[in-house]
């Protein structure tokens, strides 16, 4: 049997959409669905126009990248959500290698490595993930900061279903948020050390522009769960 995976992709005032849903278009894997949340766009959707045969475009008002995420979710059929930012592209392949690498370890999630690309799309560093780590040691880099690229995850919804969806409080760590909270569930979290994600960096881009607030949300977290993470750690 091969299960439907659900790649969501948010959508807000972005001028690389259209590359982003001819990467997931472009899979090896055929069972997938494609989910655009437009998240309440005033620029750029006409874009997406050529697509709209091929993908399910939701619009809402908007409320930020974790509602958007939650909104697309909740519409998902596929037993696999994966998530992809409208400024990055998946390798074609990325679904086919990362699901039969979860499905050989019996695994509910995880991350993989992935390339930094430009504005124009060219390679500006190979390999930019985080060297592998056992489940402990991956635990204590979360004290210091978030380690895992949310693009190049991808999860069972039915994991979704017992830890929660994201957080859509926190407009720029939910991600931050959810790994915790994967984290302290026990789930093992393994890492595909292959790169297939191209992970865009531009001036546009949200970390860039919003750092002072990120760094206070980061503060905010590593409050919260230091004393779970702390017992989890020592428990491991």
């Amino acid at each position: 049997m091969n299960p439907r995976v659900s790649i969501i992709i948010p959508f807000y005032n972005c001028p690389y959409i259209e590359q982003a849903v001819q990467s997931a278009l472009n899979q090896t894997y055929p069972h997938t669905e494609i989910i655009v949340v437009d998240d309440g766009s005033t620029a750029h959707a006409e874009r997406l126009a050529p697509y709209r045969s091929h993908i399910y475009y939701l619009g809402k008002a908007n409320g930020g990248t974790a509602s958007a995420l939650n909104h697309g979710i909740r519409h998902a059929s596929g037993e696999y959500i994966a998530w992809l930012s409208s400024d990055d592209l998946f390798a074609p392949e990325k679904i086919a290698i990362q699901l039969n690498f979860m499905r050989e370890l019996g695994a509910e999630i995880s991350h993989t490595n992935f390339h930094y690309i430009d504005e124009y799309g060219r390679i500006t560093q190979y390999n930019a993930g985080m060297q592998p780590l056992g489940m402990r040691e991956l635990a204590n880099t979360l004290y210091s900061g978030n380690p895992i690229n949310g693009c190049t995850v991808m999860m069972r919804r039915s994991l979704i279903e017992r830890v929660g969806v994201f957080d859509e409080a926190l407009p720029y760590t939910h991600d931050y948020d959810l790994w915790h909270r994967v984290m302290l569930s026990r789930a093992p979290f393994p890492y595909l050390n292959v790169p297939l994600l191209s992970y865009r960096r531009h001036s546009g881009m949200g970390t860039l522009r919003h750092q002072a607030a990120i760094s206070a949300e980061i503060g905010f977290l590593q409050n919260r769960y230091r004393d779970a993470l702390t017992h989890l750690i020592a428990t491991s």
